[in-house]
C-alpha cells in the first residue's frame, strides 16, 4: 500500500493556465464540455429525452436495489467502527489542528449544504405519503404487491401507520444519507489536511492506487465526481424551483410554466452568483446562518402554534419507531415491498450518492481542527436528531390535519404544495408561508454558490484559491442543466432530474465504497504513527 507522505505531487502541478484560467486538464475540459453537449443535445431532443429518462431511473432502482441499500448500510457500520474504535482520536489537520468555525456556524453550513431543499420540500410531503399507504394496507396482483407502503404496512390502525410513516420518513433523512456524506467529507478532509495533497477525490485513493492517482485513475474519478456533484445538485435545485413557483402562485398568483421556472432560476443563479464573488466566509457562511436560524424559528412555531401534543407524540412514536424498524427498512434482499425500497429508498440513496461529493468536499473544506470521532458524531448523529424533530414537527402536523378532517386540502394538494396547505391552517398563515418560500429561495442559492466551490475545486486540481471567474462558469451551469432537466420533463418535470441523479448515483456507490477501504487504511496508517512517536515520551 502507498504512503500518502511519500510523494512529491504538488498541488496545481498539471494545471494549464488559458486566459487568466487555472483548470486541470483533462478534468475541467472533459467535465466542462461533456456537460454542454449534454444540456444541448437534451434541449434539441427534447421529446426523446423526456422517454429516455422516464426509463433510466426505473430501470436502475429495480435492477440495483440490493446495491444501494447494501452499500449504505456498509456506510452507517463504517462510521459507527469510526466512532468506537481509537481512529476516532485522529485529529484533521494534525494533533495541533484548531477548528477554524465555532459549532453553531459549523453545524449550519454543513447542514444547509446536506439538506435544507429537501427538507422543505419532503417535510410536510414524504411522512403524509408513508402514512396514507400504510393506513391503505397491502394489495396483490399476480402475487406481487402494488402498494407503496413501508414493511407490512398498517392497514386500518392510525397510530401504526404514523409511527410507520414517520420511521420510514426518517430512515430516508437520518443515519444512512449523513452517513454516506460523512465517508465523503471524512476522507477528503484526512488526506488534504494531514497528508496536504490536493482537496479534490482522486487524494482519498492514494494508499490504493499511488502515484497513479495523478495520472487517468484520478482524472476518471474527479470528473464521475463532477458528473456526480452536477447532476445531484441540478435535481435539489429542482425540487426547490418547484416549490419556490408553486409557492409563489399560492400567495401572489404568479404563472409556474416553463418560462416562469427559467426565470426563477436564473434570478436565483445570479443571486448565487453575488454570493460567489463575496467568498466563502461572507457568502456562504452568512447565508447558512441566516437560513438555519430561519427554519428553526419556523420549526419552533409549527411545534408551539400547531397541535403541540400530536406533534410531540409524533416526534417520541417515530423515532422509537425508526430505531425498532432501521434493521427491516435497510434490508437490501427478499423485499416484498418492491414499490417502496426501490421507489423511494433506492432513488434516495443513489441522490445522497450523487449529492456526496459536493457536501463531503464542503464539509471537508470547514471541518479542519476536528478530531475523526467528533467529526463523524457531529456530521451523523447530530443530524438526525434534527431530522426526526422536523419531519416530526411538519409530517406530524400535516398527519394530524388530515386524521382531523381527511378532506383536508394537504391531503390532496400536489407534493410541491403541502407544506402551504398545511401552513394555511395555522395561525399568520401568509406570513409563514413567505418565510417558507425564502428558506427555500435562500437554500438554493448556498446550494448553488457552495456547489460551484466544490466543482470549480475538483476542476482546478484541489486548489482552493482558483480564479473566482471559473466558480462563476460552474454556477452558471449548473443553473442551466436544471433548467435543461426541468424543461425536456414537461409535465414530469422533476422525472428527468431524478434520473440523472440515479444515473450518476450509481458509479459513484463503487467509489465510494473503495475510499471506505482507502480511509480505514490511512486512518490506521495515522494512528500506528502517532503511537510511535509518543512512544519515546512515555519511555523517558
Amino acid at each position: 500500500m502507498s504512503n500518502p507522505e511519500s510523494t512529491d505531487y504538488e498541488v496545481g502541478q498539471d494545471n494549464i493556465r488559458p486566459f487568466g484560467l487555472d483548470i486541470h486538464n483533462p478534468v475541467f475540459v472533459v467535465s466542462a464540455l461533456t456537460i454542454i453537449i449534454f444540456v444541448l443535445l437534451t434541449l434539441a431532443f427534447q421529446e426523446e429525452a423526456t422517454k429516455f429518462f422516464g426509463w433510466l431511473r426505473p430501470f436502475l432502482t429495480s435492477n440495483f436495489d440490493w446495491f444501494f441499500l447494501l452499500s449504505a448500510n456498509i456506510f452507517v457500520l463504517f462510521g459507527v467502527l469510526l466512532v468506537v474504535t481509537p481512529l476516532g482520536s485522529v485529529r484533521l489537520g494534525g494533533a495541533d489542528a484548531k477548528p477554524e468555525y465555532s459549532y453553531l456556524g459549523w453545524f449550519a453550513m454543513l447542514f444547509a449544504a446536506g439538506m435544507g431543499i429537501g427538507l422543505m420540500f419532503f417535510g410536510v410531503s414524504e411522512p403524509m405519503s408513508h402514512f396514507a399507504s400504510s393506513m391503505g394496507g397491502t394489495s396483490l396482483e399476480n402475487g406481487v404487491r402494488t402498494d407503496w407502503a413501508p414493511l407490512g404496512a398498517a392497514a386500518g390502525d392510525v397510530e401504526a401507520a404514523r409511527n410507520l410513516g414517520m420511521a420510514a420518513t426518517i430512515f430516508h433523512w437520518a443515519l444512512h444519507p449523513w452517513a454516506i456524506y460523512a465517508v465523503v467529507a471524512l476522507a477528503l478532509a484526512f488526506f488534504a489536511y494531514n497528508y496536504n495533497l490536493p482537496l479534490t477525490l482522486r487524494s482519498a485513493f492514494y494508499p490504493i492506487f499511488g502515484e497513479s492517482v495523478w495520472g487517468w485513475v484520478g482524472h476518471v474519478i474527479d470528473t464521475l465526481a463532477v458528473f456526480a456533484t452536477l447532476f445531484g445538485l441540478a435535481t435539489s435545485l429542482g425540487f426547490g424551483t418547484e416549490q419556490a413557483l408553486a409557492g409563489l402562485n399560492y400567495l401572489f398568483g404568479t404563472p409556474t410554466g416553463n418560462g416562469a421556472r427559467v426565470l426563477l432560476i436564473s434570478a436565483i443563479t445570479v443571486i448565487a452568483l453575488v454570493s460567489v464573488l463575496r467568498g466563502l466566509d461572507g457568502g456562504v457562511k452568512v447565508l447558512s446562518e441566516i437560513n438555519i436560524a430561519l427554519a428553526a424559528l419556523l420549526m419552533i412555531f409549527v411545534i408551539f402554534v400547531g397541535p403541540t401534543a400530536a406533534i410531540f407524540e409524533t416526534i417520541i412514536g417515530g423515532g422509537v419507531a425508526y430505531v425498532k424498524e432501521v434493521v427491516p427498512l435497510s434490508n437490501p434482499f427478499g423485499r416484498e415491498d418492491a414499490n417502496f425500497s426501490q421507489g423511494w429508498t433506492a432513488f434516495y440513496w443513489a441522490w445522497w450518492i450523487s449529492w456526496s461529493p459536493f457536501v463531503g468536499m464542503f464539509i471537508a473544506r470547514v471541518s479542519r481542527g476536528r478530531t475523526v470521532r467528533e467529526f463523524v458524531i457531529c456530521v451523523v448523529f447530530v443530524p438526525t436528531v434534527v431530522s426526526i424533530l422536523w419531519m416530526g414537527a411538519f409530517g406530524g402536523t400535516a398527519i394530524d390535519q388530515v386524521i382531523a378532517n381527511p378532506e383536508a386540502a394537504v391531503q390532496s394538494a400536489s407534493l410541491e404544495l403541502k407544506l402551504f396547505e398545511m401552513l394555511k391552517d395555522l395561525p399568520l398563515a401568509w406570513l409563514t408561508s413567505f418565510l417558507g418560500i425564502v428558506l427555500v429561495i435562500v437554500f438554493f442559492v448556498t446550494s448553488s454558490d457552495s456547489g460551484s466551490l466544490v466543482i470549480d475545486t475538483i476542476t482546478a486540481g484541489g486548489k482552493t484559491d482558483a480564479p473566482v471567474s471559473q466558480r462563476v462558469f460552474w454556477c452558471t451551469f449548473e443553473g442551466l442543466v436544471a433548467a435543461a432537466l426541468l424543461l425536456v420533463g414537461g409535465a414530469g418535470a422533476l422525472t428527468a432530474l431524478q434520473a440523472m441523479a440515479v444515473s450518476t448515483g450509481f458509479p459513484f456507490t463503487i467509489v465510494l465504497l473503495l475510499m471506505c477501504v482507502s480511509l480505514f487504511i490511512g486512518l490506521n496508517r495515522a494512528r500506528r504513527q502517532a503511537n510511535q512517536e509518543a512512544a519515546p515520551t512515555q519511555a523517558e
